[in-house]
């Protein structure tokens, strides 16, 4: 037991020593190349471990090239950019002014789950506010926010509040707008329901904004109007 214990500690210095020495502090900023020795070096680390009758040398060493074999490459890719290129790629643009480039989020093999799940992480739950958006060689998408929506975050913060989902219009004058209300994700359904529970139809809404939560305020017409 005092054996594997020894050959535990010895490896977590040497593992942690050689993670230190490729320069990254967070898994999510490795690069491909430097994930797969990560991964390597975790297999061969628990090699030594399980087996006590193996040299503990026969798991330093490897471990020791993998890392230099590591800080080789990266500095071939420092200088190459071609190199640098073939290794680990480039940076994917999947939203151009706005819009969705569909084709290249296939070709990188990206969902709409995993576009909105980016947007959730960096606090933004609106399509429409996304400018630009970068999907980095590390795989983590970066956005860049419409300047509208940027200018209204700067005035949210400087007031203290927060950013919240702005109310479209719905109905306008006793008539729908379709268009919004697909936009919003409620549906008809929803709409006709929210008319239900105010007792009112919709020839009779003045005026009726909603947000994509379904919260909404009703504006009756006054009569005679």
């Amino acid at each position: 037991m005092a054996v594997v214990l020894i050959r535990a500690v010895i490896l977590y210095v040497v593992i942690t020593f050689s993670l230190r020495l490729m320069g990254k502090r967070q898994l999510g900023e490795l690069q491909p190349s430097e994930l797969v020795v990560t991964i390597l070096i975790s297999n061969i680390a628990s090699i030594p471990v399980e087996d006590s009758s193996m040299p503990m040398i026969m798991g330093v060493v490897p471990i020791l090239t993998l890392v230099c074999l590591d800080v080789i490459i990266s500095g071939i890719m420092l200088k190459s950019a071609k190199f640098r290129k073939l290794m680990i790629g480039s940076p994917r643009v999947i939203i151009s002014e706005g819009m969705i480039l569909q084709r290249e989020m296939r070709r990188l093999r990206y969902t709409v789950d995993d576009l909105v799940e980016a947007m959730r992480e960096q606090q933004i739950f609106d399509i429409n506010e996304i400018h630009y958006a970068i999907v980095e060689t590390t795989g983590k998408i970066n956005f860049l926010k419409k300047k509208d929506f940027q200018n209204a975050e700067k005035q949210d913060i400087s007031c203290g509040g927060s950013t919240e989902n702005p109310p479209s219009v719905i109905i306008r004058d006793g008539i729908t707008d379709n268009e919004q209300l697909g936009l919003l994700g409620l549906g008809m359904g929803w709409l006709k329901q929210q008319l239900r529970e105010n007792d009112v139809s919709e020839k009779q809404v003045f005026l009726m904004v909603a947000d994509k939560n379904g919260k909404n305020t009703i504006i009756k017409r006054q009569e005679g109007m």
